[in-house]
């Protein structure tokens, strides 16, 4: 940082000379003289030594903390984000100083006129102006990495920093009225038969030109990076990637901007493990129904398939089994459950203890929910017998059913649940009592097979039974090769 801004002042010396010597020019006894260049060969050294000294001073002090490896205390934080004004502000005193010295040396000591003195002063007043507002620009986008650290993602409100606004306002007003001024001083106090060499005027644009571009260019950046980082961050937020983070290195308009959008990532984030965690208790249809509509208690009616599965010999599991190996076991066999349902398009509407409440056909509708269900119990019975081959002890009844039954949010305004009540339900939590008495531990009702159009040719009846609660006997089906299927799996 030092050098660059060591370069910005030094062009400002050049740039005050040479236009302090041509706005001069063509005037009889005005130019550089002796004492000049000694006054110039003797400030210049020291100004640069003591300014560069003071420059190191701040900075340290600035960034003790740094050092220290900690956090910056707020009087701390302020000092870090104030050292590009600090730079330019104390970078200008010498200026100052070189102007003043420069009016008395040329007033008192040579005798010049005031026109004269007034041109000599303002041309290093100029100068210093601009190499100031350049070292400002530089030292703020040297020290990002700094503000970042400074910052911590966080902008204070009184941060000592220069706006958007202000900074091209800076920008505008060294790029180009600087010059515009330099132009006007050539023509300060000459006779009307001495104007001012094409040389100076040319000269003076060209230095505009250069300047003008320089400061804008800075500025630009200044401003384009920190956008540019927030645009490609944007991009990957909108892909879906919200493990996104920007750093927060202005204290201006551009830092609340790049705070608020990591704070914006980071209620997405949280919103999106919402989401999740709410999927995963509810079901992703369920979860998605309820964000994208709101929610509220009641319901429909609408033709569904329910698939109830029940694990047998719970009560002598817990006894005989430490808990934690039935939970592990129980796991296993959800873990099942989810894959077969999942795979058919099914939701896994609830655990009941040792049990699964499945659905085809809501939230969502399914035209062929009657034979996602069945084909799902046929699958979930053919991983269970293969599981059984290394848990022992582990066996599920399935009971599939269909018909019409309502679905919506059911309980209290502050604690409810999407799920399905009707005769469906009922119906099939009793098949799976009955299926525990039958050796393919599957059973469907006759309702449900109807329903299932080319699935219906996988199924086969099996008896009619008195479903427990219930009048009339229920035709029962079940799958047609699960006796193939069971000596298969055992002698494998």
């Amino acid at each position: 940082m030092g050098n660059r801004i060591g370069l910005a002042h030094l062009g400002g010396v050049a740039l005050a000379v040479v236009s302090g010597a041509l706005t001069n020019a063509n005037l009889r006894g005005h130019t550089m003289a002796t004492p000049d260049v000694v006054a110039l060969a003797l400030y210049l050294p020291i100004a640069m030594v003591v300014c560069g000294v003071r420059s190191h001073h701040i900075y340290c002090r600035a960034t003790d903390w740094l050092a220290e490896g900690r956090p910056p205390s707020p009087s701390e934080q302020r000092g870090v984000l104030s050292l590009p004004l600090r730079e330019a502000l104390e970078g200008l005193l010498p200026w100052i100083a070189a102007a003043v010295i420069w009016g008395l040396l040329d007033g008192v000591y040579e005798h010049s006129g005031l026109a004269f003195t007034l041109r000599t002063s303002l041309s290093i007043g100029l100068g210093g102006l601009a190499a100031s507002a350049i070292a400002y620009l530089l030292a703020e986008r040297v020290l990002r990495p700094v503000f970042a650290l400074a910052l911590a993602g966080d902008v204070p409100e009184r941060a000592g920093s220069l706006g958007v606004r202000a900074k091209l306002l800076l920008s505008w007003a060294l790029g180009c009225d600087v010059f515009l001024v330099s132009i006007g001083l050539t023509f300060l106090g000459r006779p009307a038969n001495r104007p001012p060499s094409a040389a100076a005027i040319w000269f003076l644009v060209a230095s505009g030109l250069v300047a003008g571009f320089i400061v804008l260019y800075v500025a630009a950046n200044s401003l384009a990076d920190p956008l540019r980082q927030l645009r490609h961050a944007v991009d990957r937020v909108q892909r879906g990637d919200l493990d996104v983070d920007v750093s927060v290195d202005d204290a201006g308009e551009l830092g609340l901007l790049q705070a608020g959008f990591n704070h914006m990532v980071v209620g997405l984030r949280e919103r999106g493990r919402l989401q999740d965690l709410f999927g995963r208790h509810v079901g992703t249809e369920v979860a998605q129904q309820a964000l994208a509509a709101g929610v509220a208690l009641g319901g429909e009616r609408r033709e569904v398939s329910v698939l109830f599965v029940d694990l047998i010999g719970s009560t002598t599991l817990a006894q005989t089994r430490a808990p934690d190996q039935v939970v592990a076991m129980l796991n296993r066999l959800f873990g099942v459950i989810v894959r077969a349902v999942d795979a058919e398009g099914g939701w896994v509407n609830k655990f009941q203890g040792d049990g699964a409440l499945c659905v085809f056909g809501a939230p969502a509708d399914q035209p062929d929910h009657a034979r996602r269900a069945l084909r799902a119990a046929r699958t979930i019975r053919r991983e269970l017998l293969a599981l059984a081959a290394t848990q022992t002890g582990l066996d599920a009844a399935i009971g599939v059913s269909a018909g019409e039954v309502v679905a919506g949010n059911i309980g209290a305004e502050d604690r409810y649940e999407y799920t399905v009540t009707g005769d469906p339900v009922n119906e099939a939590a009793r098949l799976t009592e009955e299926a525990k008495t039958h050796l393919g531990r599957v059973l469907a009702s006759e309702e449900a097979v109807a329903r299932s159009a080319g699935e219906a040719q996988s199924w086969v009846v099996v008896d009619e039974v008195t479903l427990r609660g219930r009048a009339l006997a229920t035709l029962v089906f079940e799958p047609n090769g699960y006796e193939a299927v069971r000596t298969e799996v055992t002698s494998a």
